[in-house]
């Protein structure tokens, strides 16, 4: 007889237990700092006790962490940004402007979530020194991504053949980069989808031979 396999309810609970504490935390971060808010604070808005919260993260340092990586994944699974779909499909592309257009608009979905907490991120790393040692040191994991996705495309149909890894990588990695984005969504008012058009054919125009008009 075959067995049926039960969801693990324990294991479903703690994830929802993780999810709010995150976002609650992320919520409070924002809206007031980093130094100024408390576990207990955190523990209030989601509806745990703060000895649950001191169970699952440890400590603040680790609570904050885990608010910035899952603003980049968008979700609270350990997924590297390489390993995850959407990017596989992007360097999948058949040709280098597609593979172009799906990592613009999956890197303007990672700015959307991580545009916010920029600013926490300086300033949280001013309260507390040891918050840069949460993430290990070596080559930006930014940069990496980047890097993967240049060397996929180079090799697309419809790159330039005039374009070096090492270019495309700079140019990826400094025109998708946060500060820019913040530069013209937040500072400047564009919206997202304007942005990741002007990011497009700002890149097509240097990686690739053919029409800079976004394929989205």
């Amino acid at each position: 007889m075959d067995t049926v396999k039960r969801p693990d309810k324990r294991a479903e609970r703690s994830r929802r237990t993780r999810e709010k504490v995150i976002q609650a935390a992320r919520e409070l971060f924002v809206a007031q700092g980093y130094g100024a808010t408390s576990l207990q604070e955190v523990a209030d808005r989601a509806g745990v006790a703060v000895q649950t919260v001191y169970f699952v993260f440890g400590n603040k340092r680790t609570l904050f962490k885990d608010v910035v990586d899952t603003s980049i994944a968008g979700d609270t699974e350990p997924v590297a940004t390489m390993d995850r779909e959407w990017f596989r499909a992007a360097c999948a592309a058949p040709t280098a402007a597609d593979l172009l257009g799906a990592l613009v608009r999956g890197t303007g979905e990672i700015l959307g979530r991580v545009a916010p907490i920029m600013p926490l991120i300086a300033s949280a790393a001013a309260t507390d020194p040891q918050i840069a040692a949460q993430w290990p040191d070596g080559p930006d994991p930014r940069y990496t991504v980047h890097h993967a996705a240049a060397q996929a495309l180079v090799g697309k149909p419809g790159a330039r053949d005039d374009v070096s890894v090492a270019m495309a990588a700079d140019l990826l990695f400094c025109v998708l980069s946060p500060q820019l984005y913040l530069l013209f969504v937040q500072d400047r008012g564009w919206s997202r989808d304007r942005w990741e058009e002007w990011a497009y054919a700002t890149l097509a125009a240097q990686l690739c031979t053919g029409p800079a008009a976004p394929p989205f």
